[in-house]
């Protein structure tokens, strides 16, 4: 039933932006909220708005990995696909250049490519409950991170660069395996 409702107003949505599907234009849908529907796969009727989607919500569902097409997706900020089965990130997320928000929490994510250094627009990362052991070198060149929560994961150590985050104003480390801290 609650994944009606979430077709239904994606469907509204749909209707208030102006449709010029008459004059052989695209019609511009920019946010797609597809939360709690159990889906195994992210649904191809997303690819068909790659050009306009700025916002791609999958929370709670069942998906396993990310489609290669999804990573066409040029004007995504944010994409939010907590609470699913993925166990790691393609290396293509690095295509994602205007991607701001990322939440993977509670998955089963193990680590991150050291391609999400391309992610440059990144100022929110959500990756707490997932087992990942270490963060790659490249997450230190994420210099516009300003909110970092790696909660409930297996942390061992963070990158020797980790200082070079000067913009890091949250930073929530609870529940991990750390020993020693980077100098900051």
């Amino acid at each position: 039933m609650h994944c009606l409702e979430m077709t239904t107003k994606r469907k509204l949505i749909g209707r208030l932006v102006p449709c010029r599907c008459f004059r052989g234009e695209e019609e511009i849908i920019s946010v797609l909220d597809y939360s709690h529907c159990s889906l195994q796969q992210v649904p191809k009727e997303v690819f068909n708005f790659e050009r306009t989607l700025e916002e791609l919500y999958l929370d709670a569902n069942q998906i396993e990995e990310l489609p290669k097409q999804l990573f066409n997706c040029q004007a995504l900020r944010k994409l939010s696909i907590p609470d699913n089965d993925l166990s790691s990130l393609p290396t293509t997320i690095a295509s994602l250049v205007n991607l701001k928000e990322l939440d993977i929490s509670k998955n089963g994510v193990q680590d991150f490519p050291e391609s999400i250094k391309c992610c440059k627009c990144l100022t929110i990362i959500e990756a707490s409950v997932n087992p990942i052991s270490k963060l790659p070198d490249g997450f230190t060149q994420l210099l516009n991170l300003t909110q970092l929560y790696l909660n409930d994961a297996f942390l061992e150590y963070l990158p020797a660069n980790f200082g070079r985050l000067v913009k890091l104003r949250i930073l929530e480390l609870r529940e991990n395996h750390l020993k020693t801290l980077p100098n900051i």
